[in-house]
């Protein structure tokens, strides 16, 4: 157990949510027992109670108090781990950095998680000491464009425009059976469902508004298809119910969302979800630069994509007239 502690807050993580703050800095921490010191007030910012979500400035002052578990002692990164994450890396401008995620590991943690993207990013530490941070999520088993961001400005303005439409996304994904129609605008409402499925996610009238374009790229017959979903809005598991409820087509991989495996033994590279992020199309936040970053498919999906004999080379598809 060690003493309580005074950190000040750096440059580095001005506009840091708390809970994130507290994560880096006490290490394999259950994320149970960071929210348990915050919400007992045993955690102080500049002398006062504090929520998880609250955004740090620098300067500030926290109070860390001493934590005792039996977890081992954090002790930074491995150089193993350093180097995985660089090898991540597809985009980096200084500003704004992007990384193709592998699909097997999650991008934050959570119970029981605790080797993740946001974990790792102390490995993109620049020599001034600013380390990356994340500006939206990708499912565990989604694959893709994950983007990151120095600066709290950037941080910022990125959030705002994830939530509006200022960024375009793209996903392509293998779905089984073929959608019997091959283009359109799926606008279905999604509700988070409560109890044991509390993760889960329904369409129902009650729901929040959520909209995705799609065109169905290439067919193997009406078994499977390749299709590039583009959301509009970005409800969780938005594409995933999309595509299982309203189209009938489930992704292929996607058991929590109807996906039948038994048809496909043998002809896919990997028994995860096949969705992957390749695009992202948006104006820089702070040069306002065009910026258009796509993810080639990884080793585990190129091998599906062979075996259905789908070109694994994607590019930005045209929606044509649809809105």
């Amino acid at each position: 157990m060690s003493g309580v502690k005074l950190q000040k807050v750096t440059e580095a993580h001005d506009g840091q949510r708390l809970d994130r703050w507290l994560k880096r800095e006490l290490g394999r921490v259950p994320q149970s027992l960071i929210f348990k010191i915050i919400r007992t007030g045993q955690v102080r910012v500049d002398g006062k109670r504090a929520k998880p979500d609250q955004k740090l400035s620098e300067g500030q002052e926290v109070r860390v108090p001493p934590i005792s578990t039996d977890l081992p002692e954090h002790k930074g990164l491995s150089d193993k781990d350093r180097e995985f994450i660089k090898s991540l890396v597809i985009y980096d401008d200084g500003d704004l950095v992007a990384l193709n995620k592998p699909g097997d590991i999650a991008t934050q943690g959570g119970t029981n998680t605790f080797r993740h993207i946001d974990g790792l990013l102390e490995g993109l530490k620049t020599k001034k000491g600013v380390i990356p941070r994340l500006v939206h999520r990708l499912d565990k088993e989604t694959s893709g464009v994950l983007l990151l961001a120095r600066s709290a400005a950037a941080v910022r303005e990125l959030g705002f425009m994830f939530k509006g439409k200022d960024i375009e996304k793209q996903y392509c994904a293998l779905v089984s059976p073929a959608p019997e129609i091959y283009e359109g605008t799926i606008n279905a409402p999604l509700l988070k469902m409560g109890g044991e499925m509390r993760e889960g996610i329904r369409v129902n009238e009650d729901g929040q508004r959520a909209v995705t374009d799609y065109i169905v790229v290439d067919n193997a017959g009406k078994k499977a298809a390749m299709v590039v979903f583009r959301p509009q809005t970005g409800r969780t598991h938005q594409i995933r119910v999309h595509a299982a409820k309203v189209l009938g087509s489930p992704i292929i991989g996607d058991d929590k969302y109807g996906y039948d495996p038994e048809p496909f033994r043998g002809q896919l590279g990997t028994k995860r979800m096949h969705l992957h992020a390749f695009s992202l199309v948006f104006k820089h936040p702070l040069t306002k630069k065009p910026i258009s970053i796509h993810a080639p498919l990884p080793a585990d999906l190129k091998k599906s994509w062979k075996n259905f004999g789908f070109n694994e080379k994607m590019s930005t598809i045209s929606f044509g007239a649809i809105k």
